[in-house]
């Protein structure tokens, strides 16, 4: 291969309960691990998770309960996934943003530290976002085959937008035509969430309640009552949650959320 190494390399893929690395837990791990002098293992790992594994999460890797249910948890196996990761550099698609957190979750409830000083961390798909562009010139070129003229002008760009929308309709049978349902393919989520990317949801009682986090199923209304809970809603509003999410914790903060039967107020 081209690459070039000096130390060892691990390149590594999990799959899981689901896409939290805070509360979710690894279920598959497998980790080819490269060394300078050109030698290759392939190891594979198999973990009960301890908790169920969601529908959701099975249809997308095929691992259910019963695949799992005699399998042993992390801990039980963290010094063979440690001496296969030892003093090595990192490798992996969307590594940076789930598969290295979630690696070092893992490892911290089996009280251990998986140290990241010192290791070098290669994202594939950081390489293949930034090596392929996305906009809206290379969608054009795509489905149009001919170049964006007039890219960055918003008459140009919305003429271009259309005629790109209209191509994929034509090209992909599965794709609803009608507006309703193709916002729910844009902006898969549950029936009881709230915003598109299903951070906030309704819980029974028909609260807001947060569908993520260390702080996931408690309502937004009790957090802003509780200190450590604003101290967590206030970060949110730091973060990329997007104008959705930031609506709804700013009216939690304020003390105005709406229940189920109403709808927020204009921002």
């Amino acid at each position: 291969m081209r690459l070039q190494l000096t130390r060892p390399l691990v390149i590594f893929d999990i799959e899981a309960t689901g896409a939290n690395w805070e509360r979710d837990r690894i279920i598959d791990l497998a980790a080819i691990r490269l060394t300078p002098d050109g030698s290759r293992q392939t190891t594979s790992f198999r973990f009960n998770p301890g908790m169920p594994i969601p529908p959701s999460s099975t249809a997308i890797h095929g691992i259910t309960d019963d695949d799992v249910k005699d399998a042993p948890t992390f801990d039980q196996r963290v010094d063979e996934v440690e001496a296969v990761f030892h003093d090595g550099d990192l490798a992996g698609f969307n590594a940076w943003r789930f598969d290295v957190p979630l690696l070092r979750q893992e490892f911290k409830r089996a009280g251990r530290t998986f140290e990241l000083r010192g290791r070098r961390i290669i994202d594939v798909q950081r390489i293949y976002h930034l090596k392929e562009r996305r906009d809206l010139s290379a969608a054009v070129r795509f489905y149009l085959n001919e170049e964006h003229v007039g890219a960055h002008g918003a008459a140009a760009d919305a003429e271009a937008t259309l005629r790109v929308l209209d191509r994929q309709l034509e090209m992909y049978a599965d794709l609803p035509s009608d507006v309703e349902a193709l916002e729910r393919f844009c902006f898969p989520t549950s029936a009881e969430a709230i915003d598109r990317e299903g951070k906030l949801r309704w819980d029974v009682g028909g609260d807001a309640a947060l569908a993520f986090g260390r702080f996931q199923g408690r309502k937004l209304r009790e957090l802003a009552a509780d200190r450590d809970g604003r101290k967590y809603l206030e970060w949110m509003l730091r973060q990329e949650f997007g104008a959705e999410v930031n609506e709804w914790v700013r009216l939690a903060l304020e003390d105005r959320l709406p229940r189920r039967v109403e709808a927020p107020p204009a921002g």
